[in-house]
């Protein structure tokens, strides 16, 4: 199936929504704790996506919630697990060095793939797998390997570690769900409000009190939360689900760019190692077949939102 030029713009729309998550999460937290920005960025994009996902897919919302546990499940891991892991990894390490590790997603993906699915990568997977953990281990160590011998990480770049894991997990779980993309995340995010809500309010959860705060807290509720889901599921009418994978790539392009821009500077290490997991992520992705690894015909559908953040 061929990229057209508008799904093509959607999807690098996208992932620059994201990437620029990554950016102004840094910024947010110094105003807001993780579990604030958590909570109110899934409050304020819960009913906008209940109203997008009726306008696009339609669903039948019975059929949808016969699935509720999974959907619960869901929500628990990408909504709650996933995102306090990332805002909590913020306040430790930088936005690139969290867009750096968030890139191995795919190759830990199809190692997951081969163990609970049975799905086995080619020697182009393998290779890529290699090639993206040796990054990972460059910008973890930052060019001093024997860290790994003192088993001397960055407490972000861990905690970083565990929300990869973590959407690993969210990704081969969703694979399977038979339910409308949009519909199936407006579900998870108001799960996550809900089951949030007490935490938010036994740990007195405020709004940002500073306009960089509020501003923040907007971009994260508008930008990744709504506009980046509906490019995202937009473009993928028109393009297969591997194809607009391989566009995540960007997000470590776009973040490293904005993060110029403002000023911070990049290291060898971080180059070198945001080379490795690129050209990892792209030997994973590479199948003759065209198809996601591991997906058999017929499933595709349920990858619709593997890559939203």
């Amino acid at each position: 199936m061929k990229t057209s030029p508008k799904a093509s713009i959607f999807l690098v729309l996208a992932t620059l929504f994201w990437s620029g998550n990554f950016v102004v999460g840094q910024a947010a937290v110094t105003s807001m704790t993780p579990v604030e920005l958590t909570f109110w960025r899934w409050a304020f994009a819960a009913l906008p996506l209940l109203a997008l996902a009726q306008i696009v897919d339609r669903p039948d919302w019975r059929a949808v919630l016969r699935y509720w546990p999974t959907l619960l499940l869901l929500s628990f891991l990408g909504m709650g697990g996933y995102t306090l892991l990332l805002y909590t990894a913020l306040l430790h390490t930088s936005a690139l060095n969290a867009s750096l590790i968030t890139a191995a997603n795919p190759a830990l993906i199809v190692v997951l793939a081969a163990v609970v699915l049975g799905d086995r990568p080619g020697v182009l997977g393998w290779g890529g797998i290699g090639l993206g953990l040796s990054g990972v281990l460059l910008v973890l160590t930052g060019g001093d390997f024997q860290r790994l011998l003192r088993f001397s990480f960055n407490l972000g770049e861990l905690l970083m570690l565990g929300a990869v894991a973590v959407w690993s997990f969210y990704t081969i779980i969703a694979r399977r769900l038979p339910v409308p993309a949009i519909s199936a995340t407006a579900v998870q995010v108001a799960m996550a409000t809900v089951v949030l809500a007490p935490v938010a309010v036994a740990t007195g959860a405020q709004l940002p009190g500073t306009a960089a705060g509020s501003w923040s807290l907007a971009y994260i509720a508008v930008f990744p939360s709504l506009g980046a889901y509906l490019l995202w599921n937009l473009a993928l009418k028109t393009t297969a689900p591997g194809t607009a994978g391989n566009y995540l790539n960007l997000m470590v392009v776009f973040t490293a760019v904005i993060t110029v821009l403002l000023g911070a500077a990049i290291s060898l290490p971080q180059i070198l190692g945001g080379l490795l997991v690129v050209g990892g992520v792209m030997l994973t992705s590479a199948r003759p077949s065209g198809r996601s690894p591991g997906i058999k015909p017929g499933k595709e559908r349920g990858l619709k939102w593997m890559g939203e953040r």
